[in-house]
């Protein structure tokens, strides 16, 4: 649907929302104060109000229990509160909580958790820097590409989703989402996603290129054949650096450990976030020794953050990588995938786009998934919908989510649009 009537729909669902809690008593519940005095990002939060998470399940104040087809969109890939992630979370507020991050301090979660996913990504990428967020990480990775290439240009892809700060807003790639918040960084510019063809705008002026492994916001949009291949061969040409986002679709998200391992290409600065933190916030940005060393000097302390590489949430990410290879969970992911497609057949889906767990399940319409949405809610379904695809139902549930809960879940969402029918008669 048009930006703009997504966002008069929206209006008028505040509109209707906020004069039913205008006429509230003087008390306010907690729905009210978080109306209030948390900010929005929107004019119509759903605000349900959650006060415990398990496995893949949430449960809100009354106790009604909702499967979670959203897992903190990508966040929880091994669950709600696995048990393995708090015991390492308690152990490490017996040692320490915030000390000094970045500096001259070596933290063992860190040091632990940076060995740990060096054994397990290529070679050359063997140096990880800690942030705090997955937009960070998109912000250090341009930072270090124009540090270490000397060059001014970056390029990105329609359509594209690296994260809300301003560098990383530049390369989104949506102007509804950009417009507002001009002006951006100069020397962006924006290609069509599997068009080999705009490849041959990448030049030697060009510092990186930066693109989502799998596309989640445009509605899981994969790589066409060989595509991924030609751009990393272009980048090699022109000795652009090849960036590639997996805060959504790393750790198992797509079927393999890492996204590029389908492709058969790999990165020179990979981007991590979501799962990273196994619950806790926490991004990255890998390259090899020597390109991440241009932060160390001319100036020094090229890039520095307060946060980033919390050893809390250190401690919670290592745990949940280790329990993501212990339990083997990446080997399931292909099984559950074809089950949801396999259950996920209606007359009113135009189309399921997936790759492993993240799946995009079409409509003709914003209004139409919306009101599938609030009714899957309504029946204890937890999902919503993706940023430049608002017709598509969004599932990233946790890799941990059982066969009996995607069918109960496949079973109520047809339900749902069984209702519709019998409606529209």
């Amino acid at each position: 649907m048009a930006a703009g009537v997504f966002s008069r729909t929206l209006h008028s669902m505040y509109q209707k929302e906020g004069s039913e809690s205008r006429r509230q008593p003087a008390v306010s519940s907690n729905r009210q104060l978080f109306l209030n005095h948390v900010g929005q990002t929107s004019e119509a939060p759903m605000a349900l109000e959650i006060i415990k998470a398990e496995g893949s399940s949430l449960w809100d104040k009354e106790g009604k229990q909702y499967i979670d087809l959203i897992a903190g969109i990508s966040v929880c890939n091994v669950g709600h509160r696995h048990p393995k992630v708090i015991a390492a979370i308690k152990k490490q507020l017996d040692d320490y909580l915030h000390i000094m991050v970045y500096g001259e301090l070596v933290e063992s979660p860190q040091v632990a958790y940076a060995t740990l996913l060096a054994k397990y990504l290529p070679s050359q990428l063997s140096s990880i820097f800690f942030t705090a967020s997955g937009s960070e990480a998109t912000e250090g990775a341009m930072k270090l590409a124009k540090r270490y290439t000397n060059r001014p240009e970056i390029i990105a892809f329609n359509n594209s989703y690296h994260g809300s700060t301003q560098g990383a807003l530049s390369i989104m790639g949506d102007e509804y989402w950009r417009n507002a918040f001009r002006p951006l960084l100069p020397g962006v510019t924006h290609l069509r996603y599997n068009s080999v063809e705009d490849l041959s705008r990448i030049s030697e002026r060009t510092a990186c290129v930066v693109a989502e492994t799998v596309q989640a916001e445009a509605g899981v949009l994969v790589p066409a054949n060989g595509w991924l291949k030609a751009l990393r061969d272009r980048c090699t040409q022109t000795g652009t650096l090849l960036v590639l986002d997996e805060i959504q679709c790393g750790f198992g998200r797509n079927g393999s450990l890492w996204a590029f391992e389908q492709f058969g290409v790999e990165p020179d600065i990979l981007l991590l976030g979501k799962a990273l933190g196994g619950g806790m916030p926490l991004g990255a940005f890998v390259s090899d020794k020597k390109m991440m060393d241009a932060l160390t000097h001319s100036p020094v302390l090229g890039h520095i953050n307060t946060f980033g590489g919390h050893p809390v949430c250190c401690a919670a990410g290592l745990a949940a990588f280790e329990v993501l290879l212990e339990e083997e969970l990446v080997a399931g992911v292909k099984d559950r995938e074809a089950l949801f497609l396999q259950l996920l057949k209606h007359k009113y889906i135009k189309a399921v786009r997936s790759c492993g767990l993240m799946i995009a399940v079409e409509f003709e319409s914003f209004d139409f998934n919306k009101m599938v949405i609030d009714q899957l809610v309504q029946n204890g379904v937890f999902t919503d919908w993706f940023l430049f695809a608002s017709n598509c139902l969004r599932i990233v549930p946790p890799l941990t989510i059982s066969y009996a809960e995607i069918t109960t879940a496949c079973n109520s969402i047809l339900a749902v649009l069984d209702k519709i029918v019998l409606a529209d008669r």
